[in-house]
């Protein structure tokens, strides 16, 4: 071994182990901070779920259900489904609102021919029988993020919906 590559070796080594040790010092807390839940204490969104358009460039729809367990009022601000481009918050009637609202110790629920999710750019990439994610953001800037199940239109999806300019019961603001 020459006399560079004696010098140049061990050096390399000495470096090497002092970037990974500053790696792993600054990885920890931060590995920390993005490893926590997603979440609100005494809330809880279930029964997920996609509903594709019935001819592609449509919207879709998704459903689900906001249960507050908690003692405080609860504002839903914003839906995202992964893998679309855009998503609206609708009455029954199909206006759009900007949020709504859950009682303490109630369940607001999203379904057909009522309040519900408009999801506009449906990705090529959601298909029926799959899963998707749902992501709740709460007025408070908390989320939840839920699997969503991915349908197809028919009975019981979107199909129930009235027509637009049809009555219906409006979310609370």
């Amino acid at each position: 071994m020459n006399r560079a590559h004696r010098i140049t070796l061990p050096l390399f080594v000495a470096i090497a182990a002092m970037s990974l040790g500053a790696c792993k010092a600054g990885d920890k807390p931060e590995a920390a901070a993005s490893s926590a839940p997603e979440g609100k204490p005494g809330v809880t969104v279930k029964d997920a779920r996609l509903v594709l358009p019935a001819v592609p460039g449509n919207p879709g729809a998704a459903y689900f259900a906001v249960e507050n367990q908690s003692k405080d009022v609860i504002g839903i601000v914003a839906v995202a489904v992964q893998g679309a481009g855009k998503t609206e918050l609708h009455t029954g009637d199909m206006k759009v609102f900007d949020h709504a609202t859950a009682d303490p110790r109630t369940t607001l629920t999203f379904q057909p021919g009522q309040a519900h999710v408009m999801v506009f750019d449906v990705g090529t990439g959601l298909k029926a029988g799959a899963e998707t994610e749902l992501t709740v953001t709460f007025t408070d800037g908390d989320k939840i993020s839920v699997p969503a199940k991915i349908e197809v239109m028919g009975a019981g999806a979107m199909g129930d919906m009235p027509a637009m300019g049809a009555a219906s019961e409006a979310p609370k603001p």
